[in-house]
């Protein structure tokens, strides 16, 4: 073997040497990359999981307090039902004194029990009006269960998406590391960033999704 040659094969075991390299260094920063976006992934699961808790529970709270309104406003046309004949019975001229006065006094139970039916607030806490167990304060309780429940599902739809393009990009990176792809490992990265972003999302809601 000449110089020529050896020269040209210490050449070529230092090209394959530098490409072995490369290579160990592209795969090692896909590797971290997937940790991250597995790391991601779970955040994104747990968060996904706790916002489909709350949006039933949110859902069955609205749905069991509606049916107490409806309830109370069942009793309540009862009694409105029950005020209507007394006050017409009371309108009728003529009739027993004592008999009027406790018709009366019937009345105007039945009155304050519907205005109680109506109206019913919390003593503890009177100004509020998520507290107590009148029609209104029903109404106003069983609203905000139903804005709960619509802003876990936003945090849900979040997240759903964000762990399709959180488990894509996992696998596209696995698929690069294998192939030593850079090319496969940006498409990677890109829905890795966008499923990291729709995380962050999920929990702070910072924009509504366009669909």
């Amino acid at each position: 073997m000449d110089s020529t040659d050896a020269a040209d094969l210490v050449a070529e075991i230092s090209e394959e040497k530098a490409a072995d390299a490369s290579a160990n260094r592209f795969r090692n920063r896909a590797a971290l990359l997937i940790a991250i976006l597995a790391a991601v992934l779970a955040i994104a699961g747990l968060g996904g999981g706790n916002a489909t808790d709350d949006m039933i529970g949110s859902n069955i709270r609205a749905s069991d307090t509606w049916a107490f309104y409806q309830a109370k406003n069942v009793r309540q046309t009862v009694y409105e039902i029950a005020a209507a004949d007394l006050e017409s019975r009371l309108a009728t001229p003529g009739g027993d004194a004592a008999e009027r006065t406790r018709l009366s006094a019937r009345l105007a139970e039945y009155r304050a029990t519907i205005a109680r039916y109506d109206s019913e607030p919390d003593a503890d806490a009177p100004g509020d009006p998520l507290r107590g167990e009148g029609k209104r304060q029903l109404r106003a309780q069983a609203e905000a269960f139903q804005a709960a429940r619509e802003v876990a599902g936003e945090r849900d739809d979040n997240f759903d998406m964000a762990e399709v393009l959180l488990q894509l990009a996992l696998v596209l990176g696995s698929v690069a590391i294998l192939a030593v792809n850079r090319a496969i490992l940006l498409v990677s990265v890109v829905l890795g960033v966008v499923g990291s972003a729709l995380t962050l999302n999920g929990f702070l809601l910072l924009l509504p999704l366009p669909f």
